[in-house]
Order: structure tokens, then C-alpha cells, then sequence
């Protein structure tokens, strides 16, 4: 999730580019594939990565974002995986609904496996960040071509303290007289903490398109409007419907996963499943450790178990 009030980390270099490890410019020279294809209706954006027939990877973003959030990670894979990142409806460039829920976000991931190929005859693993992890969870429970899922710092908040979750309010996008201006105000909710500038310029830069009279972010403000109660009775029950093992990497300075919620949700989450602390990440792990979080993925993969009917 990111918000555009004061100054973010970006401001600094006035529009620039902030200087980048040889490793980043190396994957992100490993141009995706870039497409669509219609779910209900709707136009999904759709990057994919790798060759046909090789094990599908699909990643899954989170609220106000949009798919190249992966587009310097999943080149790690592409070598071994057929890769694939979406942008949910309302957000990046994919369509707009009039209200959305988790329900028809979880039917783009499945229709993906198909638009993307994933699907070799051993099913597809999904990656799912945040918000991301909710509809990928619903999916499992309706497609059984979904060999497992690694959610990445998905909160299952217990009842009695939804009372304190913040819920995002709806307003109209601010327009931004420069791109420059734009990537000064951005900033993550809850904030970054690493250094790692040039993976926050990665995301702020291609989350925003030019309009008449300026610069706006590439989502649907409304999104939070109309959207289906995210209750703890219904996401508690998440986990246990989802027929396929799991993994959940958190940020070990997470400020939405402490350690109260960490216990809850392994108490909610089926037995066995890998629990995976990232050093020195906050919520989001792919901008403050993505070379950690590269290897935390390539450990999962490495252990999968057998996919579970």
C-alpha cells in the first residue's frame, strides 16, 4: 500500500533516478512480456517472464499497487519458472469495476493460470504480497491447479483487535504538476525502512501515468468505497479452506504482523506450515530486502512438498 502526502524518500533526487546495484539493473533489463487478457469482462494487465512449460510462478500484489512491484524479483525465476505477475482490477492498468471484492480479485488469479500458461500438469505456485494473499487463499479453495501459496506479510488480524485496523478511506487522486513532483511525494503505509531507493523509485515511477494537466497514481481511489467487509470471521477461516500447503514470509520489524498477530495467525494457519522471518524488513519486504527475500523464495520452492489433493 503506499500513500502521497509530505515528502518521501524520493524527494531527494528531484525526479532522478537513485543509484542502483548492477544486480537490479541486470534483472530489470529482463523485459517482461507485456499484455491483457479480460476477466468478467475486464481488461487485467498481464507481465509474464520465462519459457512455456516450465512450472508456473505467479505473483499477486497488494492494495493501491500494481504487477511491476515484481518486475525486479521475478526475474530470479525466470530461468526455472514460467513467471507472471497481474495487476488486480482498479489497480496499475488493468480495468475498473463499479465496487470489487476479494472474490472476483481471487477469479483474475485463476483466469491468469490460464492466460499466462502457467500450468505445465503440475499446477502453478502463487506469491502474494499483503492484500494480495486474501483473494490467492480464496482462489485455492476453488481452483485445484493451485499448488501452493507464499503469502508475504498477510495479516489475519483477530476479531478483538479489528477494531484498531485503520480502514483506507476513498478520495479523489491528487494531480501532480511534474513527474518529479509526483515521486517526491511518495512514500509506502506503513513506511519503508531500508535504503533501498532505487526499488521504491522502481515502484513509484511505473505506478503513476501522465494525464491532461499532470501526474496521477494508476489506481482506483474508490476501490475502498463499496468493498466487501474484510471481517476476522471470514479471513480466520482462510487458511483452513485452502486446499493446498502454505508459507508465510513476514518482515521481522512488520508493523502489522507483531508478535500477538504472529501467534494468532500460526494458531489459525494449518499444521506445519513454514512461518519465515526476513531480518530488517518492514511490510514490504520487496522494497527493504528483495535479495533476501529472493533466497527466502528459492528456500520454499526448494522444500515444497508434494501438492496435496
Amino acid at each position: 500500500m503506499n500513500q502521497m502526502k509530505s515528502a518521501g524518500v524520493l524527494a531527494p533526487y528531484a525526479g532522478m533516478r537513485p543509484p542502483a546495484p548492477g544486480w537490479y539493473a541486470a534483472a530489470v533489463a529482463r523485459v517482461p512480456e507485456r499484455s491483457q487478457f479480460e476477466c468478467d469482462g475486464v481488461p487485467i494487465e498481464l507481465l509474464t517472464w520465462g519459457e512455456r512449460g516450465k512450472p508456473g510462478l505467479l505473483f499477486l500484489h497488494g492494495d493501491s499497487a500494481h504487477a511491476d512491484w515484481w518486475s525486479y524479483i521475478a526475474p530470479f525465476f525466470a530461468d526455472d519458472w514460467r513467471c507472471a505477475a497481474i495487476s488486480w482490477s482498479g489497480m496499475g492498468s488493468s480495468g475498473r469495476r463499479a465496487s470489487y471484492n476479494f472474490s472476483d480479485w481471487a477469479g483474475e488469479a485463476i483466469a491468469a493460470i490460464d492466460a499466462a500458461d502457467l500450468d505445465n500438469g503440475v499446477g502453478a505456485m502463487i506469491v502474494a504480497h499483503s492484500l494480495g494473499g486474501y483473494p490467492a487463499l480464496i482462489a485455492s479453495a476453488r481452483e485445484p491447479r493451485i499448488r501452493g501459496i507464499v503469502s508475504l506479510d498477510s495479516a489475519i488480524i483477530p476479531q478483538d483487535l479489528m477494531a484498531d485496523v485503520p480502514r483506507p478511506q476513498p478520495r479523489p487522486h491528487k494531480l501532480y504538476a511534474s513527474e518529479a513532483e509526483a515521486l517526491g511525494r511518495f512514500r509506502f503505509m506503513p513506511p519503508t525502512i531500508g535504503d533501498a531507493h532505487y526499488a521504491v523509485d522502481h515502484i513509484a515511477r511505473l505506478g503513476m501515468e501522465a494525464v491532461e494537466g499532470g501526474w496521477k497514481w494508476r489506481f482506483d481511489p474508490e476501490i475502498w468505497r463499496n468493498i466487501e467487509n474484510r471481517s476476522a470471521t471470514t479471513m480466520a477461516d482462510l487458511p483452513r479452506e485452502a486446499r493446498c500447503p502454505l508459507a508465510l514470509i513476514v518482515g521481522e520489524r512488520s508493523e502489522l504482523i507483531g508478535d500477538e498477530i504472529a501467534t494468532y495467525m500460526r494458531g489459525i494457519d494449518p499444521a506445519g506450515t513454514p512461518f519465515i522471518g526476513i531480518p530488517e524488513a518492514g511490510h514490504h519486504i520487496m522494497a527493504d530486502q528483495p535479495l533476501a527475500l529472493v533466497a527466502a523464495l528459492r528456500s520454499c520452492f526448494a522444500y515444497w512438498p508434494e501438492i496435496i489433493r
